[in-house]
C-alpha cells in the first residue's frame, strides 16, 4: 500500500458486471476533480486470442483444464510487480488488449492482440484496476497447479518465498459478486449476444474454468474491503434456460464490509435511498442504486487517500 501513490482495484470474473461499475468509478473520478491511471486486467494475460485458441485445442485433446482465470494464462507476477512499482513510484510498465475490433481501431494493433509494454503516462493521481486478479494471493506452480487451499493463517504467512501476493499493494478493494447463477445468465446472454459462441460453448467455458474459479476468483473475495454482491428477485435457478437478464431492479444489493470502522453507516443509509443494515458489516439497497452506493462507499475513502497523498503520505 502507498499514501503517495494509491492503488483501488475492482476484482470479479467476466459476466460480473465489471464494465458498468468501471464506468460509475470514471464519474466519481470526474466529480472529485481525480486524475486516474487506468488499467485492465486483460493486459497481463499470458496469450493472445489466437496463441489461447491454439492451446485450448491442446489441451482438450489432453483432456487438461485451461481457463484466463489461472496463473498458466495470466502474468501474476509481472501484475504484482506492476502494483509494486506503482505504489512506489507512481509509474510503471503496462499494456492493453484489444478486444474488440473497435478497440482494436483506437489501439493499432489487430482485435485479440496486445500493445507493447509500456510506461503509463505522467501524473496520475491514483492507480484503477478493473479486472479478474486485483487481489490474487497464490502459491508458485509448475506447469499447472498452485496450491488448492483458500487462504488465511494469515495468508499462509504473506505467501511463503515465491508466492504472489497482489493484494498486498491495493489501498482500497472492491469484489463485484453476482449470485453464481446470475453471473451465468449474464455471461450467456453478453456472449451469445455478441456471436461470439452458442450457448452450448459458453456453458462448456463455464465448467472448464470452473477450477480455476474456486482456486483464483473466489478466495480474493475473503481479501475485499467492499464486496458488492447483486442477488435476484426472480427465479435463476436454472441459469441456462433464461430467457433474459433480470435488471437492476429485479435484484437488491448485498454489500459487505471488512472495516467497519472505515465507514459511517447512518450516512451511507442517508445516502443510499431504500438501504438498510442486515448485520453489523452488511447493508443491504435496491438493485438499481449500484451507482448512488458506489459514490456513498467510495467518495469519502477515496478523498481521504487524495487527501494523504497531497499532504505528502
Amino acid at each position: 500500500m502507498s499514501a503517495r501513490h494509491p492503488i483501488v482495484a475492482m476484482t470479479g470474473s467476466t459476466g460480473a458486471g465489471l464494465s458498468t461499475v468501471r464506468h460509475a468509478f470514471k464519474d466519481i473520478f470526474r466529480r472529485l476533480d481525480i486524475k486516474p491511471a487506468i488499467v485492465h486486467g486483460d493486459g497481463f494475460r499470458r496469450y493472445s486470442e489466437r496463441q489461447f485458441s491454439a492451446l485450448l485445442q491442446e489441451a482438450r485433446g489432453s483432456g487438461r483444464h485451461l481457463s484466463w482465470f489461472g496463473p498458466e494464462c495470466n502474468h501474476f507476477q509481472e501484475l504484482e510487480a506492476f502494483f509494486k512499482a506503482y505504489g512506489e513510484t507512481g509509474s510503471g510498465i503496462a499494456r492493453e488488449y484489444a478486444h474488440s475490433a473497435a478497440r482494436a481501431r483506437e489501439l493499432g494493433v489487430a482485435a485479440g492482440e496486445f500493445t507493447p509494454w509500456q510506461a503509463l503516462p505522467p501524473g496520475s493521481d491514483l492507480l484503477f484496476y478493473e479486472g479478474q486478479h486485483g487481489g490474487v494471493v497464490a502459491q508458485t506452480w509448475t506447469r499447472r497447479k498452485v496450491d488448492a487451499r483458500h487462504f488465511p493463517p494469515e495468508i499462509d504467512r504473506r505467501i511463503g518465498r515465491k508466492g504472489i501476493d497482489v493484494a498486498q499493494y491495493v489501498d482500497l478493494l472492491i469484489g463485484i459478486v453476482p449470485a453464481i447463477n446470475l453471473e451465468w445468465i449474464q455471461k450467456i446472454h453478453r456472449d451469445c449476444s455478441k456471436a461470439h459462441c452458442t450457448q452450448e460453448e459458453t456453458v462448456e467455458t463455464i465448467l472448464r474454468r470452473m477450477d480455476d474459479y474456486i482456486h483464483y476468483i473466489v478466495p480474493q473475495f475473503g481479501l475485499t474491503d467492499v464486496n458488492i454482491q447483486r442477488m435476484p428477485l426472480v427465479d435463476t435457478s436454472n441459469p441456462f434456460v433464461a430467457r433474459d437478464v433480470p435488471r437492476p431492479e429485479e435484484s437488491v444489493l448485498v454489500i459487505h464490509f471488512r472495516d467497519r470502522k472505515r465507514h459511517d453507516f447512518a450516512e451511507l443509509m442517508r445516502r443510499i435511498p431504500g438501504s438498510r443494515m442486515t448485520r453489523a458489516s452488511t447493508l443491504i439497497a435496491p438493485g438499481g442504486k449500484l451507482k448512488h452506493a458506489l459514490e456513498a462507499i467510495c467518495g469519502p475513502l477515496l478523498r481521504e487517500m487524495m487527501d494523504t497523498a497531497h499532504a505528502g503520505g
